[in-house]
């Protein structure tokens, strides 16, 4: 039985989010520089990561406290071995009402039908630019577009909801903005804006570098015939538009200008099996692993997650200025631990 919880906020709990790796096959500069995360950068080793029994585990406690929905995150997720297999696993939680999962859509080919067959229905692919020039300098791994875009068309053909999420840094892909959206209007494929954020410690984020939605949206609407959608639920971070004439969708992700921190129902879980309970929290999270790992039961972990949760204040987005960004007080988690 369902026994939803707040925070300390009064926000209840809807959302897990579970990061299945620390590695990646690209080395985007807001997420993984190539200059940090080099060739000899070490990676977690196989038994410091949550094993997929011990994410399910956590995942069927959750669900006790009001969690209906799951996604995979990394890192990027496809390069965890056999991942259908959890998959398969979490569509047997009662409870669990939505999967999904994001990557950078490279992989989508070689594993996308086993995946399906398991039951994953949504992926959100993040795809920076649709030039092939400018993708390939912010992948930093010589990864055209085009590669990335037949990979998503591979995944509309068996049967698979994809949504494009993009996040805009100015003078990098705000160039990006008209062509994506008129490509994916064609494909009537929802593409998402996200603003630049200022996640982790190595991105070398600062104001001057976001495009703000507003500004987005001008852009936009100079080119096409939109009009607003209704939130579909609570916590939808997403502002949609749609556009007159086919009825296809964008979305803006207000990460910076408008924040969002009132409204937000996930708990995250870590590639090496650590409570967040917000994308910027600062490096020491709870270690839940340990927890599982020294023999507690359902009832001592479902005690432990209600008062994770019960406790949580977070509300980064709200409290983030100029000069809490420049005096870096705080050491925040790195992105591919814990995923976007």
């Amino acid at each position: 039985m369902v026994d939803q919880i707040t925070d300390k906020l009064g926000r209840p709990i809807r959302d897990l989010r579970l990061s299945v790796t620390d590695r990646c096959n690209f080395r985007c500069d807001y997420c993984m520089p190539k200059e940090i995360f080099g060739d000899d950068y070490v990676f977690l080793p196989k038994d410091e990561l949550l094993t997929f029994e011990e994410m399910e585990r956590i995942t069927r406690v959750y669900t006790l406290l009001g969690v209906k929905k799951v996604r995979i995150t990394g890192g990027e997720p496809l390069l965890r071995r056999n991942l259908y297999q959890l998959i398969a696993r979490l569509n047997e939680i009662d409870g669990i009402e939505d999967i999904g999962l994001t990557t950078n859509g490279l992989l989508l080919k070689k594993h996308g039908q086993k995946l399906y067959d398991a039951g994953l229905r949504r992926i959100n692919v993040s795809l920076d630019a649709i030039d092939d020039e400018v993708f390939q300098a912010i992948n930093n791994r010589d990864i055209k577009a085009s590669t990335i875009l037949q990979q998503i068309d591979y995944a509309c053909s068996i049967g698979f909801k994809v949504k494009v999420n993009v996040v805009i840094q100015k003078g990098v892909n705000d160039d990006q903005i008209i062509p994506m959206v008129r490509y994916f209007k064609e494909k009537n494929i929802t593409v998402r804006f996200i603003e630049f954020m200022d996640v982790g410690n190595d991105n070398g984020w600062d104001f001057s570098k976001v495009v703000s939605k507003d500004e987005m949206l001008e852009v936009i609407e100079q080119e096409f015939n939109i009009m607003p959608v209704r939130p579909k639920y609570y916590g939808e971070v997403a502002k949609y538009y749609r556009h007159k004439d086919n009825g296809a969708l964008f979305g803006l992700i207000t990460s910076v200008s408008e924040s969002f921190c009132s409204t937000c129902t996930r708990a995250r879980l870590s590639s090496d099996g650590k409570f967040y309970g917000c994308l910027f929290s600062e490096v020491d999270g709870f270690d839940v692993k340990a927890l599982l790992r020294n023999g507690a039961t359902d009832e001592e972990l479902e005690r432990q997650f209600r008062a994770l949760w019960r406790v949580r204040n977070n509300r980064y987005s709200d409290e983030r200025t100029e000069q809490t960004v420049v005096n870096r007080k705080r050491k925040k988690i790195n992105m591919n631990y814990i995923g976007g």
